[in-house]
C-alpha cells in the first residue's frame, strides 16, 4: 500500500466547517502550524529517543547547566516540518509527538467506525500529554457522538525498565530512563480542557496495564490504539482489549517498528488464529480491521 505524503494538506477551502477544525486541531496538536516558532536547545538532537555521550556532549551538557543556574538557555529556532509530519521528531510542546500521518489515519478508521456503525468505545494505550487521545474525543465531538467514550490507559509515571527475563523478546533500549515520558494525570487532564474537550465521555485508567486493562469497566470497542512500545505492554493490551474489539473495528499499533512490539502482535495473532491484513500508516505504524 502506498502511503499518502502527510505533509500534503487538505485545502481548506474545500472542507466543511467540522473537518475543517478537524484539521486544524491536527496542526495544533501537533504544532506542524507552528513550527517554525518553536524553541529547541542547541545540541540536543530533534529526534528525542537519541541518547548522545562523549566528550562533546558533556561539554554541551555542562554548559547548559551552566546556563540554566542563571535562568538562561541557548536556543535555535525552527523544527523540521518533513520529521514532524510523520512522527519522526520529538517536539518540545505539542500534545503529541505521533505525527499528522497517524493522526489522518485515527480520523480515516473513527470515521468509518461511525459510518458502518461499529458499535464500542475507542481506547488509546500510552498516552504521552494526551494528544492523540484528545483527537479522537475531537473527531466524536466534530461529528456529534454522544454515545461513546474515550479512554485512556497509561501508567501516568513513564514506562518500566524492561523485563527481558520473563520477555525475552523484549525490546532491548530502556525507556524508563527518559523522564519527559513521564506526564501525570492532571496534566493530561489539563490539555484536554484546554481545547474544551475534558468530559464525561473521556475515562482515564491510571496504572500499569497488567493491573488495569484486564478488569477495565469497558463493554465493546471499535478503535484500540496501541502504543507501549515494549513486547509485554502490547501483549497485554491485546489479550485484555482484543477479545471486547467489535466485528468491523479497527487496530492500530503505533510501534510497529520496534522488534519487540511486531513480535507481541504477531505471537497475539497466532494466538488466536488471526491472519488480517496489516496496512502500513507511516514507516513507524500499522493498522488492521477486524473481519
Amino acid at each position: 500500500m502506498t502511503t499518502p505524503d502527510p505533509t500534503v494538506r487538505p485545502d481548506q477551502s474545500a472542507l466543511g466547517p467540522p473537518d475543517r477544525y478537524l484539521e486544524l486541531m491536527k496542526q495544533i496538536l501537533t504544532r506542524y502550524l507552528v513550527i517554525d516558532e518553536e524553541t529547541y536547545d542547541v545540541g540536543r538532537p530533534p529526534q528525542g529517543w537519541v541518547r548522545s555521550s562523549g566528550p562533546r556532549e558533556r561539554a554541551k551538557s555542562a554548559v547548559r547547566s551552566l546556563l540554566a543556574r542563571r535562568g538562561l538557555r541557548l536556543v535555535r529556532t525552527g523544527g523540521d516540518r518533513r520529521l514532524r509530519a510523520v512522527g519522526e521528531d520529538w517536539p518540545p510542546t505539542a500534545e503529541t509527538m505521533v505525527g499528522l500521518a497517524r493522526l489522518d489515519n485515527v480520523q480515516h478508521c473513527i470515521d468509518l467506525v461511525l459510518a458502518d456503525g461499529v458499535p464500542g468505545d475507542l481506547i488509546e494505550t500510552g498516552v504521552w500529554r494526551g494528544g492523540c487521545s484528545i483527537f479522537m474525543r475531537a473527531v466524536l465531538a466534530a461529528r456529534g457522538v454522544e454515545d461513546r467514550s474515550v479512554w485512556l490507559a497509561d501508567s501516568f509515571e513513564g514506562l518500566a525498565p524492561p523485563d527481558a527475563r520473563r520477555y525475552p523478546k523484549e525490546y532491548h533500549v530502556d525507556l524508563s530512563t527518559f523522564d519527559e515520558l513521564a506526564v501525570g494525570v492532571d496534566v493530561v487532564k489539563a490539555n484536554f480542557a484546554r481545547y474544551g474537550l475534558l468530559d464525561d465521555q473521556v475515562r482515564f485508567l491510571p496504572g500499569w496495564f497488567a493491573d488495569t486493562l484486564p478488569e477495565a469497566p469497558i463493554r465493546t470497542l471499535a478503535l484500540i490504539r496501541l502504543d507501549g512500545d515494549y513486547y509485554e505492554s502490547t501483549m497485554t493490551a491485546l489479550r485484555a482489549l482484543y477479545p471486547k474489539l467489535s466485528p468491523g473495528g479497527f487496530v492500530i499499533v503505533d510501534d510497529y517498528q520496534i522488534d519487540a512490539c511486531r513480535a507481541a502482535v504477531a505471537d497475539y495473532l497466532g494466538e488466536v488464529g488471526e491472519r488480517p491484513e496489516l496496512e502500513a500508516v507511516d514507516a513507524s505504524s500499522v493498522w488492521w480491521r477486524r473481519s
